[in-house]
C-alpha cells in the first residue's frame, strides 16, 4: 500500500511575526507569497517564498506546540546544514533563527521537484548514483556527528521491546504479521547485534525518502538533514529502499545487490542492520500517534511491511 509522507503543514501567515520580520530583515525584501509545501511530517511551516523583487527563498519554522520534540530537530538540522561542505548536494543553509521557543531555518531555493509518485526507473536510477557519490563525499564523516549506537540506540529496539511487552501482557501482538509474530524472539536476537553491524565512518543522511530528494536539471539535490550520524556508508541505500518499494520501486534486494554500495557491504551486517529498521517500523507503527503527526504511523506501518517483507528473503525461517 502506498501511503504519502504528508503531514499537517502550519501556515506562513501562523508563524510568529517576530520569526517573519527576521527572515524577511536576513533576505532583504519583504515576501510577497509563501506557498506551502506538503511533503514531510513536521508540523510546523515549510514554505517557498517569493520576494517583492522576484527572488525566492525555502523557509521552515516550528515551535513548541504541538509537538515539544520539533525545535529541537530544527536547532539538530541547522547545526548539521551549516556543516555540510559545499560540494554536497544539499540546499545551502542562509540563516537560523530562535525566538521565544519558536526556531526557523531559511534556505536557497531549489528549482526542483520530487521524484514521480509511483517511482520512474529513470529517476530511481539517478537518485542511486547520487547516493554512490554522496557517501564517497562523505566518507570519512567531515562534520561531527553522533555514532550510529548513540544516535539510534534507543529506537532499534523494536523487536526486544514488543517481546517484553509480549511476555508482560501489555501487547498481544494482535495485528501483527504472523511470521513475525512466530519469529519474534529470534528477530529481537537478531536486532540485539545491530550497533556492531551498523559501525562505520561515513556521514549518512539517515531518512532518505523521496520526499526528502528533490530532481533538478542537472542533480539529485538531499534536503532534511536532522538525523545525520557516523555508520557504514551503504546505510542511506538500505534505509531508502523500504520506502521506495512502498512506492511502486523494484525489490530492495534487487536492487541493494546491484548497487556498488551494497555490493562492497558485510551480508550479515546488512541483514542484521534490516532488521532493527523492520523492527524500528513494526513497533513504532503500533504506538499512539505524536502531537501533531496524524500521520505518521500509518507511513511507519507501510514502510514496515514491505522491509519485513525484504526482511524475510535474507531470514532463513519458513
Amino acid at each position: 500500500m502506498n501511503v504519502p509522507a504528508t503531514g499537517a503543514r502550519l501556515p506562513w501567515h501562523a508563524v510568529p511575526e517576530q520569526i517573519r520580520r527576521a527572515v524577511e530583515t536576513h533576505l532583504g525584501a519583504p515576501v510577497a507569497e509563501a506557498v506551502t509545501q506538503h511533503g514531510g511530517f513536521s508540523p510546523g511551516a515549510a514554505v517557498r517564498l517569493t520576494l517583492t523583487d522576484g527572488r525566492r527563498a525555502f523557509a521552515k519554522a516550528v515551535g513548541p506546540e504541538p509537538n515539544p520534540l520539533s525545535a529541537g530537530i530544527h536547532r539538530n538540522e541547522a547545526r548539521i546544514a551549516a556543516a555540510l561542505p559545499a560540494d554536497v548536494p544539499a540546499p545551502r543553509l542562509l540563516a537560523s533563527f530562535d525566538s521565544e521557543g519558536w526556531v526557523a531555518l531559511l534556505f536557497e531555493d531549489v528549482d526542483g521537484r520530487v521524484p514521480a509518485d509511483p517511482w520512474r526507473a529513470d529517476e530511481l536510477d539517478r537518485v542511486l548514483e547520487a547516493l554512490g557519490g554522496l557517501a564517497a563525499a562523505l566518507t570519512p564523516s567531515p562534520v561531527p556527528a553522533p555514532a550510529a549506537e548513540e544516535h539510534l540506540g534507543e529506537q532499534f529496539r523494536g523487536w526486544r521491546r514488543l517481546a517484553e511487552a509480549r511476555d508482560t501482557g501489555a501487547d498481544d501482538l494482535s495485528g501483527l504479521d504472523p511470521w513475525a509474530a512466530r519469529h519474534l524472539d529470534a528477530l529481537a536476537e537478531l536486532e540485539a547485534g545491530w550497533e556492531e553491524a551498523a559501525r562505520g565512518d561515513s556521514l549518512v543522511h539517515g531518512d532518505i525518502r523521496a520526499d526528502n530528494l528533490l530532481l533538478t536539471a542537472d542533480a539529485v539535490m538531499i534536503v532534511d538533514w536532522p538525523w545525520a550520524f557516523t555508520g557504514p556508508a551503504w546505510f542511506d541505500l538500505l534505509q531508502m529502499l523500504p520506502s521506495v518499494r512502498m512506492q511502486g520501486g523494484p525489490p530492495p534486494e534487487e536492487v541493494f545487490t546491484a548497487h556498488p554500495l551494497g555490493r562492497a557491504a558485510d551480508p550479515a551486517a546488512v541483514t542484521t542492520v534490516l532488521a532493527a529498521i523492520t523492527g524500528y517500523f513494526v513497533r513504532q507503527s503500533r504506538q499512539p500517534s505524536p502531537p501533531g503527526l496524524p500521520t505518521l504511523r500509518a507511513f511507519q506501518a507501510a514502510q514496515g511491511r514491505t522491509a519485513l517483507e525484504w526482511l524475510r528473503t535474507r531470514v532463513d525461517r519458513p
